[in-house]
């Protein structure tokens, strides 16, 4: 099972009402194909009713325990909401730095 697969089914301990896990390793450096180090998840929680920001990544964490580290997932951006707040759209991710040149 992939990185991606298995950060997916963390995150359904949650109960997401909407949830998207996007693999942006192909914009970070020392990048190939297959790569998996660099996700952005969107979720929409009830569980998140309540709590502030950083308690809500706190949550997700704990979803995802070991997926985090050494050889595993290198960086996790997460966009936590509730229903009340949720827009139908997440940030734009910036430009990595050590991003691969397309020219």
């Amino acid at each position: 099972m992939t990185l991606e697969q298995q950060l997916i089914e963390r995150l359904q301990a949650l109960s997401p009402s909407h949830l998207n896990v996007i693999n942006e390793s192909h914009g970070h450096g020392g990048y190939f194909p297959g790569k998996e180090s660099h996700f952005k998840v969107v979720m929409v929680s009830p569980i998140f009713e309540g709590l502030r920001l950083v308690q809500r990544h706190q949550k997700v964490y704990a979803a995802v325990g070991d997926l985090m580290g050494a050889g595993k997932i290198h960086a996790l951006a997460i966009h936590a909401y509730v229903d009340s707040e949720w827009q139908g759209e997440a940030p734009a991710s910036p430009e990595c730095a050590h991003a691969p040149k397309t020219s």
